[in-house]
């Protein structure tokens, strides 16, 4: 599967980061994180999931365990399993980063009453 022009599919909110689901196979998914200026994703982990970013626009703050940097357009980098991490948009840009998870994160099937 082809999915075109991966940067138009960025969504945004003002209330939080934006998500975008993007591709999705049995052993990666991938979808878009969108930040106004001044969003973050706080500080989480993915227990048995490593995570990839892939700055597509923009620049941001980036944690990976205790060390924060700053990464812009075209800058990769990965948290790996059970490794704490976040990123922030400190402006005056948005910033559009691609996620990619392996494995995908396990769907919550909605409850049943």
């Amino acid at each position: 599967m082809i999915l075109r022009s991966v940067p138009t599919k960025a969504v945004f909110s003002v209330q939080k980061m934006g998500k975008a689901d993007l591709l999705e196979g049995e052993q990666l998914f991938s979808g878009l994180n969108c930040f106004l200026p001044g969003q973050k994703h706080a500080l989480h982990v993915h227990p048995g999931q490593d995570k990839l970013y892939f700055v597509l626009e923009g620049q941001g703050d980036v944690t990976i365990g205790d060390a924060t940097d700053r990464i812009e357009a075209g800058d990769m980098v990965i948290a790996r399993q059970d490794i704490s991490h976040a990123l922030e948009n400190p402006g005056p840009d948005n910033l559009v980063v691609l996620a990619v998870f392996a494995p995908p994160p396990i769907k919550k099937t909605p409850a049943v009453f």
